[in-house]
Order: C-alpha cells, then structure tokens, then sequence
C-alpha cells in the first residue's frame, strides 16, 4: 500500500479538485513545482493528458497522468514524471462545505511525505480563501 497523507478542507470538494487539476495553481501548492504546462496548451489536467513540470531547479521533466477518477463521491488522478511512478491525489465530499484531500507517494518515495505534506496544508489554505 502507497503511504498517504490527507487533510480536511472546510470547503467544497469542486474548489478543492480545481487546486489540484488547474496547473496554474500548481506552483502555489507545490513546493517541488516552479511551473507546469499541458502538450495541448490546456490549462486543465484530464485524463490521459501530458505536460511538462518546471521543477524549482528550472529542469522540465516531462509527465503523463495514468490514472483518473470522478465519481459523485471521489475524485482522483496519477502520474507518471519523467516516465517514473510519481503522486496520486484525491478529493473525498465529506459534505456540501467538507472535503479531505490525500495524496499518496510510492512506497519508495516514502521520504517525500514530508513534502506531501507542505502540499496538503497549501491546498487547504487556497481551498478555504
């Protein structure tokens, strides 16, 4: 099982998944993204899409997202950066005002946590402004 992190949000899971998948918001959020962008010029992540990441070395690695989920409940995408297994996120409704956003790491990455972490408390931040 992948070590995850969550956190609950006191707003609505749509403004939290809209954090997570606009790449705009990205850099705000992500302590090891400087920039992100989409192949086809989007903004917006969907399913199968890819990109590049800037990290805060100025190096663009490139990413392709592997796994994508919306449901009524729960809403989730993976990827893959530089061809290697990378970050799942996920929005759980917990109600119309609540939601919990987790990220999971592969086991492996398991120092990256604390990353994870930092992430977790931005995204609860730009969620609940």
């Amino acid at each position: 099982m992948a070590p995850t992190l969550g956190i609950d949000v006191a707003g609505p899971a749509e403004t939290a998944w809209e954090v997570l998948v606009d790449l705009r918001w990205w850099p705000h959020w992500g302590p090891t993204v400087r920039d992100a962008r989409l192949d086809d010029g989007a903004t917006r992540l969907a399913a199968g899409a890819t990109g590049r990441v800037q990290t805060p070395a100025r190096v663009w690695l490139p990413f392709e997202v592997t796994t994508w989920r919306e449901d009524e409940r729960v809403r989730s995408w993976a990827w893959r950066v530089a061809g290697v297994p990378a970050t799942t996120h996920t929005v759980t409704t917990l109600g119309p005002e609540r939601c919990r956003v987790e990220m999971s790491a592969p086991w492996w990455a398991v120092g990256y946590l604390g990353v994870l972490g930092v992430a977790l408390l931005r995204i609860r931040r730009l969620a609940e402004e």
